[in-house]
Formats: structure tokens, sequence, C-alpha cells
């Protein structure tokens, strides 16, 4: 797929032809019940800011810190893998301590 096509996966009218999966996996993460880590990048041309609206979404984000990856793009594990690895090492300690209901 070329580099051009991809951003235009990302629905941003109801119409765009990505919309009917986002919708369902909006479904599916507004039920979700085990731990998450929402992570974004503030240097993402198409998604930034979009962590507000997961992290509203996902209920057990809540219990997790917002952090927003400085100075990535939209691949946050190419530009910023230690980092990313380091915030999911920390997530994984976190939920392994915390009750699952």
């Amino acid at each position: 797929m070329g580099a051009m096509v991809f951003p235009l996966l990302v629905p941003i009218s109801p119409d765009d032809p990505g919309a009917p999966g986002m919708r369902r996996a909006r479904e599916v993460l507004a039920r979700w019940h085990k731990p998450a880590l929402v992570l974004f990048s503030d240097g993402d041309p198409i998604t930034r800011g979009g962590d507000k609206f997961f992290r509203a979404l996902i209920l057990t984000a809540h219990d997790q810190p917002e952090i927003t990856i400085s100075d990535a793009g939209h691949f946050l594990q190419e530009d910023k893998g230690e980092e990313i690895a380091r915030h999911i090492v920390d997530f994984i300690a976190r939920s392994s301590r915390a009750p699952l209901t």
C-alpha cells in the first residue's frame, strides 16, 4: 500500500470507507474491562489528540497515567521504541498488581 493511500484509511467523516470498522472497534472498546494503556504521540498529524477520545471511551484506561510520547510520529515503536517499552513494562507491573474484574 502506498504512503499516500494509508492516511485515507483513517476516517474523518461518517461516509469514509474506514468508518464502519472504526465504529465496530469503538463499540468493542467501550465494553472493554481489562487493563488498557493509551499511548499517542504529540507529532502524529492524523491521530494527534486521539488519546483524549480513547481514554474517555475505555473505562479501564482511567486507571492508568496519561502519557503522551513527545517528538514521535504515527509509528511510536519506530520513533521511540525504548521509551514505549518502558511504559509497557510499567503498565504490566501495575496491571499485575491490580485485581481483574
